[in-house]
């Protein structure tokens, strides 16, 4: 899983893994410090912390996760992603039940 996708300087890199009409898998990985603003989403979304540290907040709760956590991000409740370290996750998105 760490292979899906590398690591650029002073960047974050994704890459779909599964894209269809009931959700998509995505590949993240974030240099240390790098991040993504507040936002929110339309579905709910589970990350899963493949390595390194990062900060997540959802509606301005903080959370610390390491390699092999997960978190579920609400559906619309804002959300924000930051890199403490280098930083991998998967970000899967459900669109359909």
């Amino acid at each position: 899983m760490k292979d899906l996708v590398t690591y650029q300087d002073d960047a974050v890199v994704s890459k779909t893994i599964v894209e269809t009409d009931a959700g998509t898998v995505t590949a993240f990985a974030f240099d240390k410090g790098q991040g993504l603003s507040e936002h929110t989403a339309a579905y709910d979304a589970m990350v899963i912390v493949i390595e390194g540290d990062v900060d997540i907040r959802i509606s301005g709760t903080a959370f610390q996760l390491k390699e092999d956590q997960v978190i579920i991000l609400p559906a619309n409740k804002p959300h924000a992603v930051r890199a403490l370290t280098k930083f991998k996750m998967l970000l899967v998105m459900i669109r359909a039940r």
